[in-house]
């Protein structure tokens, strides 16, 4: 029944979003502060006993009251159960929105509000960005924020029920929010990012194959192949090259940041990037979202014939 779930709390996510885009986020970031603050001792023992009480005994509580006090009881309520947890996890929302209203900038002529909504989406500095250049992080940002903040979620989900996207949004929001507060690196953030690479490892992959399967399948191949690697987060990497392959566009490689010129590893193949990339981004998301829905429909489908 998972497929009931995800269905209605896409729909429920798109037509009536939550005032907060990022609900769980805001919620959750005093939390993880709490225990940074408390066990950040410097040592990886401390990390791992503040991810189990931060991430594994919420996700294993939620996991116990949808399988055995929900689900087990009564199929409807834990179909309800699915579509809350869902609702409150995925950000729907964060990828399709803010890109349209960049490209729209771009568009206009208008670089200040299209550098200025950037700014506000990513967080960086972005006042000395080209067109190239800004249309080319919005699609970074649009793919990057589409795998994290819904298509590893969705994925698992579908293996996991609810805990399972609760697991991957609450590793990731501990390894960015200790990896930030930690500037002098020490060994407490480090088991959160190798739970984080372990978990997002299986949906970088299978996000990647969907861009790939939606878009130019043989440039999203070749990108993958010879560019994923020299991304520094390698999971990232298969992503954002595969997308900009399967999206035949060029991202920049330097971008202006505190006055000076920063390279970075080559990304894509084809044109420039401009607004008319960045709804394609988007579309390209849409495509991929509709067939893991399919994919999904026709295997419990199959299950409920199989039966």
């Amino acid at each position: 029944m998972n497929i009931i779930a995800l269905i209605a709390a896409l729909l429920l996510i798109y037509y009536r979003p939550l005032a907060d885009p990022d609900w769980l986020k805001k919620v959750y970031i005093p939390f993880s502060a709490f225990l940074e603050h408390t066990f950040n001792g410097g040592k990886n023992l401390h990390g791992i006993v503040a991810w189990i009480i931060g991430v594994l005994l919420p996700v294993f509580t939620i996991g116990f009251i949808y399988f055995y006090l929900i689900y087990s009881v009564n199929i409807a309520l834990g179909i309800l159960f699915g579509v809350l947890v869902l609702y409150l996890t995925l950000r729907f929302s964060q990828f399709g929105r803010r890109a349209e209203d960049i490209a729209t900038a771009l568009r206009n002529q208008n670089i200040l509000e299209a550098r200025t909504l950037l700014a506000e989406w990513e967080g960086e500095e972005t006042s000395h960005y080209n067109v190239t250049q800004v249309a080319s992080v919005c699609i970074e940002t649009t793919f990057r924020r589409a795998h994290q903040g819904l298509f590893a979620p969705i994925f698992w989900f579908i293996f996991l029920g609810p805990a399972g996207a609760l697991l991957y949004r609450l590793t990731h929001i501990l390894k960015t929010q200790w990896r930030s507060q930690n500037r002098n690196e020490n060994e407490f953030n480090m088991f959160s990012q190798k739970v984080f690479n372990w978990l997002d490892w299986l949906p970088a992959h299978f996000t990647a194959g969907g861009f790939a399967i939606v878009g130019d399948f043989e440039d999203a191949a070749y990108c993958w192949r010879t560019q994923a690697h020299t991304w520094p987060d390698q999971s990232l990497g298969i992503v954002l090259s595969s997308g900009a392959g399967a999206l035949e566009v060029k991202l920049c490689e330097t971008l202006p940041q505190r006055g000076i010129l920063i390279s970075r590893p080559e990304l894509g193949v084809g044109d420039e990037a401009d607004a008319d990339y960045i709804q394609g981004a988007v579309g390209l998301i849409w495509r991929v979202l509709l067939m893991m829905v399919g994919m999904l429909l026709l295997l419990t489908f199959a299950h409920w014939l199989g039966h």
